[in-house]
């Protein structure tokens, strides 16, 4: 999990349904062969916008370029490819939360915005 987000370390949290994602999801699911991260981190970008997950974009978006997975250029293109896809709404609502990102991520690396 820490890997597929970037993050340092990854708190357990409350009971066993934390573990059990942790342990399945990250360890197992996003470790299989036949797709990079990349691709999990797109197509689950857009899963989340076609299925009006928003609150969740924020993490992968997060992830993604902390991973260096994708650049502002890409994100940019995802959200103007989504919203032909996810409907307009879906794909402004993306695009705005690809500028968020983009402008915290360069805040985090003392890139400035």
């Amino acid at each position: 999990m820490a890997a597929v987000y970037g993050w340092g370390d990854v708190v357990d949290g409350e009971g066993d349904f934390f573990a059990y994602t942790v342990e399945h999801l990250f360890a197992d699911v996003w470790s299989r062969p036949g797709l990079s991260d990349r691709d999990r981190r797109l197509l689950l970008l857009g899963v989340l916008v076609g299925g009006g997950d928003h609150d969740v974009v924020p993490i992968q978006l997060a992830g993604a370029l902390a991973n260096d997975e994708l650049d502002a250029e890409a994100l940019r293109e995802a959200a103007v490819f989504l919203a032909h896809y996810a409907g307009w709404p879906a794909g402004a609502r993306t695009f705005t939360q690809v500028e968020k990102a983009l402008g915290d991520h360069a805040r985090a690396s003392g890139d400035g915005a």
